[in-house]
């Protein structure tokens, strides 16, 4: 079994392009019906804003991969200057069950993210089209900054501008070089909020905040799922879920529009409509297109075969015996 950790993904970089494509791959074996994702758990005990998180997957098609990402989430834990959560991916053998691959890596939990906003921005630009691009950022932790590098890559020269926000002032010196001279850093969300065109929320807010109708045809990408007020989102008619039966609880902002305004899953489109079936194209340019991902195991487990297969190349990580 090959042991991997944060170093070495790090030392095999990210293709974001690669990436998305990865999902993009896993979303067309969802859609044949060739992946296995039950409901995850979620395991609490003492502080109730803690969580520890199961999510055995298994993707069929030309990747053949299963295992379980098990990840705990600590909120509190930034205060005492550790990271939010700490995650660890099995892969196993689907012809024998035999373990293969043991991932301790909190970067990957933020690239599936990143990745997964990836394709949904892709879908974004194809739909649009614009010519150039402000983003937005509020929450500067690991997820944050992976989106930056995500939308960077993407984007290419379509980005104009990026606003960042962070209850903490983000440092213009964490931020990579070669974007400093269009990193703006605002003193408020609203800043960020008001001048992005794609907005990302990648915070561990405690209460929602955002109280104000989004910009005119902006991409909101929900990471954090916790953010807006319903009344701020409540006359959206563009709304992406990545699994209704996955999102529409755990107290998110999908789940608080069900409960008091009567969302129902067939007023929502998944990712593989607007991936496979053009889902966006009904919308107008005007209409703001809200994006909540609750995170699917089966893209957890197609992303950490990807890190697993560049490892075995480029001879990276250690072997454990049996």
């Amino acid at each position: 079994m090959l042991y991997l950790n944060d170093e070495h993904i790090r030392e095999i970089g990210w293709d974001w392009f690669r990436l998305t494509d990865i999902i993009r791959q896993v979303i067309a074996i969802q859609d044949k019906g060739e992946t296995v994702h039950p409901l995850k758990p979620y395991l609490r005990f003492g502080d109730p804003s803690n969580r520890i998180i199961a999510m055995p997957a298994y993707v069929g098609g030309d990747l053949q991969l299963a295992g379980i990402k098990w990840i705990a989430s600590f909120p509190k834990n930034r205060k005492a200057g550790l990271p939010r959560a700490h995650n660890t991916i099995i892969l196993n053998d689907t012809g024998t069950g035999k373990p293969k691959g043991f991932l301790r890596s909190s970067l990957l939990n933020g690239t599936r993210t990143a990745a997964v906003s990836g394709v949904m921005l892709q879908s974004y630009l194809e739909a649009r089209d614009p010519s150039s691009v402000s983003v937005g950022i509020v929450g500067w932790g690991p997820v944050g900054r992976l989106h930056l590098e995500m939308s960077a890559a993407l984007l290419g020269s379509r980005l104009k501008q990026v606003y960042l926000y962070d209850l903490e002032r983000v440092q213009l010196d964490t931020v990579p070089e070669a974007l400093r001279s269009r990193v703006v850093i605002e003193q408020d969300w609203r800043q960020v909020y008001r001048q992005s065109d794609v907005f990302i929320t990648c915070t561990v807010s405690e209460q929602r905040y955002i109280d104000e109708r989004p910009r005119e045809g902006a991409l909101l990408l929900h990471v954090s799922l916790r953010d807006y007020l319903t009344e701020s989102i409540q006359h959206l008619k563009a709304l992406v879920v990545d699994d209704w039966q996955e999102v529409c609880r755990e107290n998110t902002d999908i789940e608080q529009l069900h409960l008091h305004c009567g969302l129902r899953q067939q007023d929502t489109v998944t990712l593989a409509d607007v991936i496979l079936r053009q889902g966006l194209s009904s919308y107008s340019a005007s209409e703001p297109i809200l994006f909540s991902p609750m995170g699917l195991g089966i893209f957890d487990i197609g992303v950490a075969g990807y890190y697993l297969e560049q490892a075995r190349h480029l001879r990276l990580g250690t072997v454990l015996e049996e």
